[in-house]
């Protein structure tokens, strides 16, 4: 049995076989909408968070695990495997307070533990989250874990689109009046995650369906200059249709690899609304 045991957050996309295989404790990020608390999947469900965010009064407000949550988690895991170490792998600290809560619970618990932020999100995360627990199950230490996820992360990309700046304007990244113009102009957007500080940076910005069709073509033409292709994800936020044809693509290019399609993290449908589309990918 391993003696690293791994830890991260909801904000990751990861299957249920995935999660019982490797046996990865998860811990929520809070959801609220319309003034109501839940916990991202717990007590609401990705499908269940589109449907409820679509006819919200307000834009939902979705927030960090508390540093008790993760203090609960630490403690649980070492009172039952109480030689065992912690792995708490998070996503971006450009996106979330997260591993920064993650670092200070572990500063209150006996057990040994070792937080990791992977300037990701999504299936990206899960990149990391996957290189580290498949490494702890066949027994690697934590000294020989750190550096492989360290390179994970940097061979991990996310390039997502979107057809309506309204969450955008209404999270606060966008001004109101922008918005306005934008959705008047049909304006849709191409973003990335940024290697620097997990942020997101708009990439390429243009009228129509067509700016997005060009801008995951130049992505998929980038992704075909790499020597290596090791994993592939699409992750969507309410169009499945969509995103099992980009799948479907993908898969004819790199037939070998397995291409999940997964409903995307309420933190980041909350900000791109309904209609966003990653590809998420690690190469070298």
């Amino acid at each position: 049995m391993s003696n690293i045991k791994i830890v991260t957050d909801s904000a990751v996309a990861l299957t249920p076989e995935e999660i019982a295989f490797y046996d990865i404790k998860i811990v929520p990020l809070s959801v609220q909408i319309d003034g109501t608390v839940y916990e991202d999947g717990v007590t609401i469900q990705r499908d269940e968070f589109l449907e409820k965010m679509a006819v919200s009064k307000n834009l939902p407000q979705t927030s960090q695990p508390s540093i008790g949550a993760f203090q609960l988690a630490y403690d649980e895991i070492h009172q039952k495997y109480p030689d065992s170490e912690i792995l708490s792998i998070h996503m971006s600290s450009g996106l979330s307070g997260t591993v920064r809560a993650a670092e200070q619970a572990a500063a209150l618990t006996s057990a040994k533990i070792t937080t990791f932020d992977t300037l990701a999100a999504d299936r990206a995360q899960a990149f990391v989250v996957l290189q580290a627990a498949e490494m702890a199950k066949q027994g690697a230490s934590m000294a020989e874990i750190v550096p492989a996820i360290e390179q994970a992360r940097d061979e991990s990309n996310i390039y997502l689109s979107f057809t309506s700046l309204t969450n955008m304007v209404a999270g606060g990244r966008l001004s109101k009046t922008q918005g306005i113009i934008g959705n008047l102009l049909n304006i849709k957007v191409g973003a990335g995650v940024t290697h620097t500080d997990g942020t997101v940076d708009v990439l390429l910005k243009g009228r129509g369906m067509k700016t997005i069709a060009k801008f995951n073509n130049n992505v998929i033409a980038k992704m075909q200059e790499y020597k290596e292709m090791v994993a592939i994800g699409i992750s969507h936020a309410g169009i499945p249709e969509e995103a099992t044809q980009l799948a479907d693509r993908l898969k004819a290019i790199w037939p070998d690899l397995e291409i999940p399609v997964l409903n995307t993290t309420p933190i980041i449908s909350t900000h791109t609304g309904v209609g966003a589309l990653a590809i998420l990918y690690r190469a070298r």
